[in-house]
């Protein structure tokens, strides 16, 4: 008996030594059969071989393959003010600027010989911060003195003519009383003390040019010296020494224009821009608060100094000054800053309201559900949230802390996870 298919025969219970011949022969391969096996064992290893290769190159392209990187806006959520949203009938976002900076140059060209000053001090009014060299203007300040005094030696010689023709006209005046001279030396003697007194009369002039030209001098000589114009600190240190500067942009870009700018701290203030449909809400003198980036959690009394009266018709806004109450060393001109423009006084004892203040632009609709993307390190991360109400051109939410960087008008195809390249970041 035999099986078909490489199927092994089922043995009876007794065999003859003809049957058990039989039963061997069936299960023997012939020719045919060893090579197929043989083949098959072949392709066993190159196939796995294959697939491993096919999953490191599948490996390889997911780990190297191109990352983009998208450009976002961010802003940080603030804490809303104790008293809750009624409180505040504006809420709008600026920058600290000061009313009073300069950026100190020389009056004159000249080379830079002395800088006096780093950024980060602290000057006084009249302080010398730099100086340039002199030596054309004390040249000219000395040849100045020197014509000066030259006519003040001089003035006393014809002091003494004039005095010496009054003389010799009084003996005159006299001879002719008594017909003892003639009329022509009489009327010498009065020319010559009439010539004398313009001689005299010219030398003061000289004496006053003279002093006027020693002032000038000397303003020019003065000018080597850069001073402070007001107390301040010092923002940035322009020139160096060795550094041509000049009040004047010349030189083809080779000569600085100013040694330094100075920032009176006790000028800053807050510039915002305020949607011209909301303008209404703002008069001048109304109380604000003030939060800045830098310190979300730290809320700064201010007033509103006065609505600047003209409309930006690019924004379709309205530039809003306001001032600190208080100053302190930890604002900084440039500063971002978040105002809220309140309607009347919160009471002392308020708790603070619930959630955080954010643009209404970062709050999107997904599923069903308000959403908004926080900056996690280099990566954005999908948050919901709950929202509490609109305060102006904010939205006080809840799921967030302050101080989180969230991403303002986030792109339709920004992902949950997305990479964020800090160099196209718009902060």
């Amino acid at each position: 008996m035999s099986q078909r298919d490489g199927a092994q025969p089922e043995a009876p219970a007794s065999l003859g030594a003809a049957d058990k011949l039989l039963l061997l022969k069936s299960l023997r391969l012939d020719s045919t059969q060893r090579e197929s096996v043989g083949a098959s064992r072949r392709w066993l290893l190159p196939t796995g071989i294959a697939a491993g290769v096919l999953l490191a190159i599948a490996v390889a392209f997911w780990l190297l393959r191109p990352v983009h990187h998208i450009a976002v806006k961010v802003t940080t959520a603030a804490a809303p003010l104790a008293g809750g949203a009624g409180s505040a009938v504006l809420q709008a976002t600026g920058y600290v600027t000061a009313r009073r900076e300069a950026t100190v140059s020389a009056q004159i060209t000249g080379t830079v010989t002395d800088v006096l000053i780093e950024e980060g001090d602290r000057v006084k009014a009249g302080q010398v911060l730099a100086h340039l060299d002199s030596t054309a203007q004390r040249a000219q300040l000395a040849q100045a003195q020197a014509q000066y005094h030259a006519a003040q030696a001089t003035l006393p010689q014809t002091e003494a003519q004039l005095a010496q023709a009054q003389r010799d006209l009084t003996r005159q005046m006299g001879l002719m009383a008594q017909q003892l001279t003639s009329q022509q030396a009489l009327e010498d003697a009065q020319t010559r003390v009439a010539t004398a007194s313009a001689q005299v009369e010219i030398q003061h002039k000289q004496l006053d040019l003279g002093s006027a030209a020693v002032q000038a001098a000397q303003v020019q000589f003065n000018y080597a010296t850069v001073r402070a114009p007001f107390d301040g600190v010092v923002i940035a240190k322009s020139a160096q020494v060795g550094e041509i500067v000049s009040p004047f942009s010349a030189g083809g870009g080779f000569t600085r224009t100013g040694i330094g700018t100075i920032v009176d701290m006790n000028s800053l203030e807050i510039e915002v821009d305020v949607n011209e449909s909301y303008i209404d809400r703002i008069v001048g003198g109304q109380r604000a608060e003030a939060v800045l980036d830098g310190y979300p959690a730290w809320t700064i009394p201010a007033h509103v100094i006065a609505i600047i009266p003209t409309a930006d018709r690019g924004k379709a806004t309205v530039k809003v000054r306001v001032a600190f109450d208080t100053h302190d060393p930890r604002i900084l001109p440039d500063m971002g800053v978040r105002v809220s423009f309140l309607q009347a006084a919160r009471p002392a004892a308020a708790a603070p309201t619930p959630g955080v203040l954010v643009p209404a632009s970062a709050v999107l609709q997904r599923d069903a559900r308000a959403v908004l993307f926080v900056l996690d390190g280099n990566r954005v991360r999908l948050v919901q949230v709950t929202p509490r109400g609109d305060v102006g051109e904010m939205r006080q939410v809840e799921g967030i802390a302050a101080g989180a960087q969230v991403v303002v008008a986030p792109p339709a195809d920004l992902a949950d996870g997305a990479t964020v390249d800090w160099s196209e970041a718009e902060k």
